[in-house]
């Protein structure tokens, strides 16, 4: 491997490589999610995070194990990035029993409190109130924890985002809110769906914000462990808005998108702004990796992928009789 450069820390360079693993590892899960459901192998439907992956690796980054994040109907990135192992996200895709929620979840209700993942949520804006809660939790019990909050652009005209906010801004809670701006409300531009300046929703409440390129991982990972910092320190929440990009449909299903927006368009974004090309590129140029180094994490990660779509493949379903188990309404 090319010596780093002499200024650079080791642990910094272990920080981008273990990130742009990572991400890399996010990717080659939602493609393999794709091509499950395509061969009609996988149940349902599952809504793609890939072009986002920054956003998800770079928060996480920031955190410890035991904080809490909560996701969203498109929450496979966040799962993974905040240490969810790649069978048992598979084996709950495929509606099997080693699955997380034990193959009755799916896709977008995937959750692993040994990691602080307390949910994804199918609701829009659905998992404010329960991160704020979290938060509110760790707070009373003093446990030093921070709750981060996941969520689209969308959810930006949801009332409970803006009454967990007040709340928290007014109890000084430990909590982030990560607004994944990426421009589309499932098929529709947000400009025609949100009025104002959207960096004016969390300083409204007195709540700090900051707005990144959410496509720069490294970006991503300074600002949200900046706020992170804040919330631990007892200064209470914070805003951050990642301006971002789904390169696939709203959700799997969704494979022509002429008719709300243009293939130029997604074509600008893949080409020039993928997160993980641009993290990969920027290694190189700093020399703290070489193209046979990416190579071989690719390599790797697509090898391990491979393993778990093929464990969740041969895991069995629930049996019938768990069918009203873990059934609480």
């Amino acid at each position: 491997m090319t010596q780093a450069a002499p200024t650079r820390h080791d642990a910094a360079l272990d920080r981008w490589l273990r990130m742009y693993r990572r991400m890399l590892m996010i990717r080659r899960f939602e493609e393999e999610a794709n091509d499950l459901y395509t061969r009609a192998l996988m149940p349902g439907l599952a809504h793609l995070y890939i072009g986002e992956e920054a956003v998800a690796v770079g928060v996480c980054e920031a955190l410890e194990t035991n904080d809490y994040i909560t996701s969203t109907h498109r929450g496979h990135g966040h799962c993974l990035a905040k240490g969810a192992e790649l069978d048992r996200m598979f084996a709950e895709l495929l509606g099997k029993r080693a699955g997380y929620c034990k193959g009755k979840g799916g896709s977008m209700h995937i959750a692993d409190p040994d990691t602080g993942n307390l949910g994804a949520n199918a609701i829009v804006g659905g998992s404010a109130g329960i991160a704020t809660g979290a938060a509110f939790s760790a707070r009373r019990l003093g446990t030093g924890q921070v709750a981060v909050c996941f969520f689209g652009d969308g959810a930006l005209g949801q009332g409970l985002v803006y009454e967990v906010m007040n709340m928290a801004a007014l109890w000084k809670l430990p909590v982030v809110y990560v607004c994944e701006n990426n421009l589309y409300n499932e098929y529709t531009h947000n400009s025609e769906t949100l009025a104002g300046d959207i960096m004016t929703r969390g300083p409204a409440f007195g709540v700090p914000g900051e707005r990144v390129d959410g496509q720069d991982a490294r970006a991503v990972y300074a600002a949200a462990r900046a706020q992170v910092a804040r919330a631990r320190a007892g200064e209470g929440p914070s805003f951050l808005l990642c301006d971002t990009y789904r390169f696939m449909g709203h959700h799997v299903g969704d494979v022509s998108r002429d008719y709300y927006r243009s293939k130029a368009e997604e074509n600008e974004w893949k080409t020039h702004r993928d997160p993980i090309r641009l993290l990969g590129e920027a290694l190189i140029a700093e020399q703290a990796a070489d193209p046979a180094d990416l190579d071989a994490i690719d390599a790797e990660v697509s090898a391990s992928v491979g393993q778990a779509v093929e464990f969740a493949k041969n895991a069995p379903y629930p049996s019938v009789d768990e069918v009203d188990d873990d059934v609480y309404a």
